[in-house]
């Protein structure tokens, strides 16, 4: 049997541009440019942190610009089981690019804002009644910028880096001596094919045997399917110039399939050190006096 691609086809990216350049993407829709264009006009910020991330952002020498996002909607296409456990590259492919565009365009906001990163990014799924298989991705997160314009704070493209790490962790994170250089990701849709383990019985029910025992085959395959999603996202932070990736999160989902069909997600924030000293200052015990 031949073996399906380790790395599905690298999206579709924007073009880099002239680092705080505001250069509005084609697909931007006129709205977001007046939105984009007032904000940086009248130097008025948004931002969906909490206040106490967003005076610890401060604190680090970053300034909200501006709350950002993108958004894809996308119909998934179709791929054909054969009855055996095997990644479906068609699925995986359709939604690693679905992802990259709203991605991509939550970037292409920041970038009109002039910003040199985005911070506390959360990416959301939602399935919409519209048709089968058609989703929607959804990219959120606060447009930042260093106000002392020291050092190079953007990814190696030349676009502002995107972090899904709380202000508090991005406090942390440079306290210790690192920057994040991108959030990273991978995926992969997986065929799970059931086991036997006798006449009418699958997944362990419903037969006649009902000893203990490992299911083999699914097990072999969710192993594999996580791996594949999390070689990918490594790939990703390796091609960033990154020393590791923090705040990884690796997440099942159904989606619309049916049964038997599951995407592994894994994404975090690949990060590089700054300095050589990866200290930060020894936590204090603080007492309440409140009765």
């Amino acid at each position: 049997m031949q073996q399906p691609p380790r790395q599905p086809p690298p999206p579709p990216h924007a073009q880099p541009g002239p680092p705080g350049q505001a250069q509005f993407a084609a697909d931007l829709p006129p709205h977001a440019r007046e939105r984009l264009s007032s904000m940086r006009q009248h130097h008025f910020f948004t931002s969906d942190l909490s206040v106490n991330e967003f005076l610890l952002v401060k604190e680090v020498g970053f300034q909200p610009l501006g709350l950002v996002m993108g958004s894809s909607i996308f119909h998934v296409g179709f791929h054909p089981v054969r009855g055996i456990s095997e990644e479906l590259t068609t699925l995986t492919q359709a939604l690693y690019h679905a992802r990259e565009l709203a991605m991509v365009r939550m970037e292409e906001e920041a970038d009109a804002l002039g910003a040199d990163g985005i911070v506390a990014v959360r990416l959301t799924l939602t399935i919409h009644q519209w048709g089968s298989n058609v989703i929607e991705f959804l990219a959120l997160g606060t447009a930042v910028k260093n106000v002392a314009g020291e050092g190079t704070w953007r990814a190696n493209n030349g676009k502002p880096f995107q972090s899904d790490l709380s202000g508090q962790d991005f406090w942390t994170l440079l306290h210790a001596g690192y920057r994040p250089v991108g959030m990273v990701m991978g995926n992969c849709v997986y065929y799970v094919a059931p086991q036997i383990q006798g006449p009418g019985s699958s997944w362990g029910g419903g037969g006649q045997y009902h000893q203990n025992m490992e299911l083999a085959g699914p097990t072999q395959a969710f192993y594999d399917a996580r791996e594949l999603a999390m070689e990918r996202m490594q790939a990703e932070a390796e091609a960033l110039g990154a020393e590791g990736i923090v705040g990884v999160t690796v997440d099942e989902s159904n989606h619309t399939w049916g049964v038997n069909v599951l995407e592994f997600s894994a994404i975090g924030t690949a990060v590089c050190p700054i300095r050589a000293d990866h200290q930060i200052a020894t936590p204090q015990l603080v007492l309440s006096v409140n009765g």
